[in-house]
């Protein structure tokens, strides 16, 4: 378990300086990620909000090895330079430890590096792949992704006189995707939950092989919400289990915060400002129809941590 003191006291490997908005969840989420390393990491970095916010010529805010890729292959790119990391210890031309891992947000991670991403984890390279999920294309004009969730409302989803709704599909289950690759370990955490994000990558760092790690951080730009409410908007999501935090490793699903009591969807939806349209009259069965879905991935997820996988027997 981490300890504040303890993470206080070491380097910050993503400074301050850097150009995101104030209340961005990316820069949290990764100086989180960051904080879970105790070796030598090299990052990888997918075009995208992290990307140009942290890295505007001839500046940089990142206090590592870093390596910026096109939107859809970090984990190809990041891959590589693991095999090659390897040969060279082979070779004893290095002879300390390193860490590998990759940034992606949900575009080039559920979208347009999908093909990347899951090429990467099938070979088995050693690297943690970190999608840090703001549920839109945002860095290129907030449209949606297949993360976006249904009803919000975006630029090429818009709540207008046609498509009252905002988006009309659900979002993927990126994580059960990835579970479904069966490598050593996948889990699903946000930047509200400290501990439960940093004792994940630090799991996902000590296994040997691949390791995905989904992170909701919000875009408050995109999520239409006060940049003060960033931390809180995520406390809501877990609460009302649109966003349950859950590992799998080496096979096991696990819930890892069990909300007290779960809050209706509602609680989660009303202070962003992209869900705005569906309080309006007329839209209440679409309300109902999240709720249900929410419901129903929520009691899946509980069977699976039940019985310890989907179709999946938990390694040895």
């Amino acid at each position: 378990m981490a300890n504040l003191r303890e993470l206080s006291r070491k380097d910050e490997l993503l400074t301050g300086g850097h150009r995101a908005c104030a209340g961005c969840g990316a820069p949290v989420a990764v100086r989180q990620v960051l904080k879970a390393v105790d070796t030598p990491v090299v990052v990888g970095c997918a075009t995208g909000c992290l990307e140009v916010t942290t890295t505007i010529y001839p500046y940089s805010a990142w206090n590592v090895p870093f390596i910026h890729s096109a939107f859809e292959n970090v984990a190809a790119t990041v891959s590589g330079i693991e095999a090659a990391y390897r040969s060279l210890k082979r070779q004893g031309r290095i002879q300390r430890d390193i860490q590998f891992v990759a940034f992606g947000g949900d575009g080039g991670t559920y979208d347009i590096g999908f093909q990347a991403l899951s090429g990467a984890m099938e070979r088995g390279h050693d690297m943690v792949y970190i999608c840090y999920d703001n549920q839109a294309y945002m860095n290129t004009g907030i449209q949606r992704s297949s993360a976006t969730p249904r009803g919000a409302a975006t630029t090429t989803s818009p709540a207008g006189r046609v498509a009252t709704g905002g988006k009309s599909q659900y979002r993927k289950d990126l994580t059960a995707v990835m579970a479904a690759h069966d490598i050593p370990y996948v889990a699903q955490t946000t930047i509200s939950h400290w501990n439960d994000l940093i004792t994940k990558v630090r799991k996902a760092f000590a296994v040997e092989g691949p390791a995905f790690v989904n992170i909701l951080a919000p875009c408050r730009l995109g999520w239409q919400i006060d940049s003060a409410d960033s931390i809180e908007i995520c406390r809501k999501a877990v609460d009302t289990c649109f966003w349950p935090l859950y590992e799998v490793e080496n096979g096991v699903w696990k819930i890892t915060v069990k909300p007290k009591e779960k809050k209706p969807i509602t609680e989660w939806l009303r202070p962003q400002g992209r869900f705005r349209h569906l309080f309006k009259p007329g839209n209440e069965k679409i309300i109902e129809e999240i709720q249900a879905d929410v419901d129903r991935r929520w009691e899946m997820l509980q069977k699976r941590c039940e019985v310890g996988g989907a179709g999946m027997m938990p390694r040895e």
